[in-house]
């Protein structure tokens, strides 16, 4: 089956695990994503439907509007990616407009241009909610068309929610599957834990996510999968979850000496009745 990419750049993206993710993932006909990025999962599995969700408004604006008018989101977004956009006082120019309004449309499409433009296709924002990553400078930015062609043509089996993932777990009923890719636990206590889409995912959510995982699983009959780094916190959150470990290569350090195997985990929460029928 051919592997379909995702149309943003993302930072932890599971493109080069979806098959260990796919083949750990329970038959099941909706899948629902509390923290769906960049849709690597979504875009790679075949299910009925599809309930996807994350915290950051403006990705989920951005799904929304790509859903309901492809042809013309692309069209004017493709305008963006020429040479004369690809300048770094254009870029602050459009961060600057981007940070002001509150135009969905134009925000979905700005959005779309610093993904690609800025450093990294990093996705950051100040205290104040302002969208904070500077110019990427690359000689020609990619315009994934094509990617978003086919993301707009799967997403009619999805529906796209702006919420935290405790409310998205409340909406699971039986005959769903969860799959969680949350913010990942520090490698060590001493790692630098910084912020995630500006509201921080704190360890208390590390442990708040597992409960949830362990309370679908067992009372409402709906299995959990979640990756993480394989460390002895999250061993400890997911203790009562069948363990599996991946390699995975990731990028720890800035030099590239830094790029080493890291080991990954995931970790399926089933009910005992499932547990025992496998």
């Amino acid at each position: 089956m051919k592997k379909h990419r995702a149309f943003l750049k993302w930072a932890g993206g599971k493109y080069s695990l979806v098959e260990d993710i796919e083949r750990h993932l329970p038959p099941s006909r909706k899948l629902i994503e509390p923290f769906v990025g960049a849709g690597s999962v979504f875009l790679n599995t075949d299910y009925d439907q599809y309930l996807l969700a994350d915290i950051n408004p403006d990705l989920i604006n951005l799904y929304n509007i790509l859903k309901k008018e492809p042809k013309r989101f692309i069209e004017d977004a493709k305008g963006m990616f020429d040479q004369a956009h690809n300048v770094k006082s254009v870029y602050l120019g459009i961060r600057d407009e981007f940070n002001q309004t509150q135009d969905p449309y134009v925000r979905s499409l700005y959005f779309l241009y610093m993904n690609r433009h800025g450093f990294n296709g990093l996705c950051r924002y100040n205290k104040k909610g302002g969208f904070n990553v500077p110019f990427g400078s690359y000689k020609k930015p990619y315009f994934p068309e094509a990617e978003m062609e086919f993301f707009a043509e799967k997403s009619k089996r999805a529906t796209f929610v702006c919420e935290s993932y405790v409310e998205t777990f409340k909406k699971a009923r039986k005959g769903s599957v969860i799959y969680c890719d949350p913010p990942y636990a520090p490698l060590s206590t001493t790692a630098n834990f910084t912020s995630y889409a500006g509201n921080g995912f704190s360890l208390d959510d590390q442990a708040t996510l597992a409960d949830c995982a362990e309370h679908a699983a067992q009372n409402k009959q709906v299995p959990v999968l979640i990756s993480n780094h394989d460390t002895a916190l999250t061993r400890r959150l997911y203790h009562g979850a069948s363990l599996s470990v991946v390699k995975v290569k990731r990028t720890i350090s800035r030099n590239g000496s830094g790029r080493n195997k890291v080991d990954e985990l995931l970790a399926l929460f089933q009910s005992a009745k499932d547990n025992v029928s496998q």
